[in-house]
């Protein structure tokens, strides 16, 4: 994972003499280039409403990417699919959602000069599509969480393999352990048979787009931080203790499916706000993967 030295803002909580939970960051200076995504991003928690900060969730409508006011560069999409079971900690498509949605566009074009699509008052815009509406085309780049409860159906599975082919992008989190990996991996196998999941190598272009990752951090919904005492990260004990990056290639060498597995990378960008060692441990790392993601998809 990255590895920062970042300085805590004014009246910050250092939480001193609590142990780090395991796979957390382990501060150490490296290039400004690298710390700049902690530094930034601590100074500008601000620009999020109070009310998102501190685990007031808020209600979004379903909105579609042409009902943005300013339209931009990026919107971030995230797939809305039906759910056949549940995970524990998960809510189905709309796990993390809105304020992850909201939150990663935001720190995007601030930390980069990447012009994102806005709503009313300038707020970053975000949408939701399902994967056999045509909107799905208006968006390079797709989100989705728990997706160890998703089921496609025939239409969905059509269409998504028709999008992926022709250049469009899906990235799934949050989903924990083995069964859910075989949820997955039956659902995408159905959509991509021809196509094969593979570890996605440390030295590709992903692990240095703009902020230099050395692995994929595990981060925890802070729900199940907070119930392991702020000491525990895998939220399926042993079974989950690895979080692991892995990805579907097409014939080119394009990535089209990115899939963060045993952790929930958008919980860093949803909770940034809530609590300040929750932030310092685990947002800086889960921006860094979220701008190198979003940057790779936009420019392959």
């Amino acid at each position: 994972m990255i590895q920062i030295m970042v300085r805590l803002p004014v009246g910050a909580r250092r939480n001193r003499g609590r142990p780090r939970p395991p796979g957390s960051v382990v501060p150490r200076t490296l290039p400004t280039s690298v710390v700049s995504v902690a530094l930034l991003v601590a100074g500008l928690v601000s620009a999020v409403p109070v009310e998102a900060q501190r685990g007031w969730r808020r209600r979004a409508p379903i909105r579609k990417p042409a009902e943005a006011t300013v339209r931009g560069d990026f919107t971030f999409c995230r797939l809305q699919y039906q759910s056949y079971r549940t995970e524990w900690l998960g809510t189905g498509w709309t796990t993390d959602y809105p304020d992850g949605d909201r939150n990663l566009p935001l720190r995007l074009s601030q930390l980069t000069k990447t012009d994102i699509a806005k709503g009313p008052g300038g707020d970053p815009f975000h949408a939701v599509v399902r994967a056999d509406e045509a909107d799905l085309y208006q968006c390079p780049f797709v989100f989705a969480s728990d997706v160890g409860t998703v089921r496609f159906t025939t239409e969905e599975r059509e269409a998504l393999r028709e999008y992926l082919l022709k250049g469009g992008f899906l990235w799934v989190d949050d989903f924990w352990g083995d069964y859910a990996w075989q949820v997955w991996e039956r659902e995408i196998g159905s959509v991509l048979p021809k196509h094969s999941i593979q570890p996605v190598p440390p030295n590709h272009v992903l692990f240095r787009t703009l902020y230099t990752v050395d692995s994929i951090p595990q981060i925890p919904s802070i729900q199940y931080w907070y119930r392991s005492g702020r000491l525990d990260t895998s939220e399926r004990g042993a079974e989950s203790a690895t979080p692991t990056l892995h990805g579907i290639f097409d014939e080119g060498g394009r990535l089209m499916v990115v899939m963060t597995h045993n952790t929930d990378i958008a919980d860093g960008w949803e909770r940034e706000g809530e609590d300040d060692e929750f932030f310092f441990l685990f947002s800086p790392n889960a921006y860094a993967i979220g701008i190198n993601v979003i940057l790779y998809a936009l420019t392959h």
